[in-house]
């Protein structure tokens, strides 16, 4: 049986991705810095270590000697105010994880790591493709920049696919991400939702479909070795999403701008090109933002 090793398995993105895999025949092994306070479904194990205590993480590498690895374990909230945790999850963690698999006796087959759409920063217009260089505006999108330039050290020895998806949401997000809160305040017929610049555009995709991507990307050999965007194409401002949320909820709010959630150096737009990742794993047959704020609202 394929195994499969899951970096931040309890996290949003990593449950979900557990349970595809599973369904696909993965024998999945979930790597969480703490016990999960609820079962990660489908795992077939979850092994409890800090990724950037190299010891630890080389014990599990070699308990599971993974076919597959998915680095999906970071500090992802931008506005997080720990800066030493986020460089020490996001890059201390990433060079520990690879140095480990990089000793194994066993090399595995395919390693994705998850970077960031953020690393292009705000200094953009139209469509971001692949081959703009980082400029990122926050913390962060440097330390995801320092990530992947961990992976570039690292791939004359492994078989790296760096992935950078731009926004995405699903069931299950917490709600200090704005749709997730935005969802909640309807279901709950808040009268009123504090916001901060409503503005800013955003590339947003359903968790579904970017797992079945990287799922995809996990068997694609032509894959290793490149640099991929996971996107929609399709770039919204917060002012057109809440519409869309009062509209199929039919519940109307007060939008008020609190000046404390105004983030500096806010990243204005961002929308990105998935013609890269499509040419390598065909077709995306991305789920609509209005079909996913239907499937939150219903949850």
């Amino acid at each position: 049986m394929t195994r499969t090793l899951i970096t931040g398995a309890a996290g949003f993105t990593g449950r979900y991705l557990t349970s595809l895999l599973a369904s696909r025949g993965h024998e999945v092994h979930g790597v969480v810095h703490h016990q999960p306070r609820s079962p990660i479904a489908d795992a077939h194990a979850v092994h409890v270590g800090d990724l950037a205590d190299h010891a630890a993480i080389a014990d599990i590498v070699d308990r599971v000697r993974p076919h597959h690895v998915v680095h999906l374990a970071a500090v992802s909230f931008v506005g997080h105010d720990d800066i030493e945790e986020m460089y020490r999850s996001n890059v201390v963690g990433t060079r520990q994880l690879l140095e480990a698999l990089a000793r194994s006796p066993e090399a595995p087959r395919s390693i994705l790591l998850a970077s960031s759409a953020n690393i292009y920063g705000n200094a953009r217009e139209g469509v971001l493709d692949e081959s703009l260089p980082p400029a990122p505006v926050n913390d962060y999108g440097v330390s995801k920049v320092a990530a992947e330039y961990l992976g570039q050290i690292y791939a004359s020895r492994l078989p790296i696919i760096t992935i950078r998806p731009f926004n995405y949401t699903g069931r299950g997000q917490s709600d200090s991400f704005l749709i997730p809160k935005i969802i909640a305040h309807a279901r709950d017929r808040a009268p009123v939702i504090e916001l901060g610049n409503i503005d800013v555009a955003r590339d947003f995709s359903d968790v579904r479909t970017v797992i079945r991507a990287y799922a995809s990307l996990l068997d694609a050999p032509a894959a290793v070795g490149g640099v991929y965007n996971m996107c929609s194409e399709r770039a919204l401002t917060l002012r057109e999403i809440i519409a869309m949320v009062e509209e199929i909820s039919g519940h109307r709010f007060d939008v008020r701008v609190n000046p404390a959630f105004v983030r500096a150096n806010e990243v204005r737009t961002l929308s990105g090109s998935v013609a890269k990742l499509e040419g390598v794993i065909g077709p995306l047959d991305a789920i609509p933002l209005e079909e996913t704020i239907r499937w939150m609202l219903d949850a």
